[in-house]
């Protein structure tokens, strides 16, 4: 079995290739992919070459872990059969010297099924976006958490973060941006310049930019007491001058990758209508354009979220 398949060779060095698959077994299931996104966050890195040694890293590899697509085989022990819409994580599927440490942006994917998760056909494009709302959802949900009065960044991630806090029933926390543009789209929120906000009590940071040398201003911001939660990817050592988190006894916490109760809990909300993806993704394009979109991901800044349309593609 083959398939078509982005492939990082290197750094900017993206193209689409020819991959062999290999075989499904008793509890695996073959997905026709439909859509994939492309993250800003740790496959940017991967693209720049910036990414901090970590294991399974290397070229060249199939980038992506946002996938949503239909079971065209379903192993007996699966648990599924033809016709399922199913989100996939991304796979370590393919034959050859490809790495397997995100795997997601293919045309066909062979996964164990316990790796995959029932979505409504209906979600279409946005389908692909559970894996970013799951993980969301994990830094809100993580061990002895206070849901944000304040969220740093309006991208994708920081307005997920904003939707489940309104959805919880917290009050509407203040979200900074930096850039005009990205400050449109708060919806039961307010997005602010952070300059415009004189605020010196939050107890509860979030940031979803994951800029460099923002954590000393954001303890200038906190309560005494107060949490910096740090949710995005940081390539460069993490500091901050230590009398200020002194006197207000903060506390840092890092937020890491989604789990499988995030995913279901995630997608019970979506279902139930409690949580809504409409609006985050601004582009997409044909996978046969891939390189390009790739490039408009991670340099265009009016760009929120890709997704990759791979119908029509053998």
């Amino acid at each position: 079995m083959r398939t078509t398949a982005v492939i990082l060779s290197g750094p900017r060095e993206l193209s689409l290739a020819t991959l062999g698959l290999v075989a499904p077994g008793d509890g695996d299931l073959v997905v026709e992919i439909a859509h994939t996104g492309i993250s800003t966050g740790t496959e940017k890195l991967f693209y720049t070459g910036t990414m901090p040694p970590f294991p399974g890293m290397g070229y060249p590899l199939v980038p992506g872990y946002e996938a949503a697509g239909e079971v065209v085989e379903a192993g007996a022990g699966s648990g599924f059969k033809v016709g399922d819409h199913v989100f996939v994580p991304g796979a370590n599927c393919f034959t050859g010297d490809v790495k397997g440490l995100f795997g997601g942006a293919s045309r066909h994917l062979v996964t164990p099924a316990h790796r995959v998760g029932r979505i409504d056909r209906g979600m279409g494009a946005e389908g692909a976006l559970l894996a970013l709302a799951a993980t969301a959802r994990h830094a809100l949900a993580g061990f002895d958490t206070a849901l944000p009065d304040l969220i740093v960044g309006h991208g994708t991630l920081g307005r997920l973060l904003a939707r489940l806090t309104i959805a919880a029933g917290a009050p509407a926390p203040t979200v900074w941006e930096t850039n005009p543009a990205r400050r449109e789209g708060a919806a039961g929120y307010a997005c602010i310049a952070p300059e415009d906000d004189p605020r010196r009590d939050y107890r509860a940071i979030y940031d979803a930019s994951g800029a460099k040398g923002l954590l000393d201003q954001l303890i200038q911001r906190l309560a005494k007491g107060g949490e910096v939660v740090l949710a995005g990817f940081y390539t460069e050592p993490v500091s901050f001058v230590f009398p200020p988190a002194f006197m207000k006894e903060a506390r840092i916490r890092i937020a890491s990758e989604w789990n499988a109760e995030d995913l279901t809990a995630t997608r019970a909300l979506i279902e139930s209508g409690a949580l809504s993806l409409a609006g985050l993704i601004t582009h997409t394009r044909p996978a046969t354009a891939a390189p390009e979109a790739y490039a408009t991901a991670f340099e265009d800044a009016a760009c929120l979220k890709m997704i990759l349309d791979w119908k029509g593609h053998a």
